[in-house]
């Protein structure tokens, strides 16, 4: 495997798995929640974003939803059934001391989601990769050597 390639899905699994915690320590866009609702309206304007960057067929952006929508899943798999992130979070540090192995059953659960997750989201991201043309996928190697993925700019 090319070494950009493994690169860049070790980059997609990262990047998953950063979400995930984000969303699971109930981070904030100014006021407004990641609820459902706010985490389709991000999904769609990304893949919106992405096609006409890449100028995408439908076949691509197609593939491309396949692979936003395993990212969501993923994300939602990482959030797990906690109800307040925030307060489990808080309860590690409740007492005198650090509740040590709370926090590494914690850190167990949401790497054992990040890795049943990961076999889909690697497949979605290579059939969407691989449908590319080589001048797409420049343009995604360039973007991301300048910026990240899809960042603004």
């Amino acid at each position: 495997m090319k070494p950009w390639i493994k690169r860049s899905l070790i980059g997609l699994t990262s990047l998953t798995v950063l979400l995930g915690g984000l969303s699971a320590c109930g981070h904030r866009d100014h006021g407004r929640g990641w609820s459902d609702e706010r985490v389709t309206e991000m999904r769609g304007k990304a893949v919106e974003r992405i096609t006409d960057k890449l100028e995408l067929n439908a076949d691509q952006k197609a593939k491309l939803g396949v692979l936003a929508d395993e990212m969501v899943a993923a994300r939602k798999a990482m959030r797990g059934a906690s109800t307040d992130p925030r307060a489990d979070l808080q309860g590690l540090i409740a007492g005198a001391k650090f509740d040590r192995s709370k926090a590494q059953q914690m850190v167990d659960q949401k790497l054992q989601t990040a890795q049943g997750s990961s076999p889909r989201l690697l497949t979605a991201f290579g059939d969407f990769y691989d449908s590319l043309t080589p001048e797409q996928q420049q343009k995604v190697r360039d973007r991301m050597a300048r910026r990240g993925w899809w960042g603004r700019g």
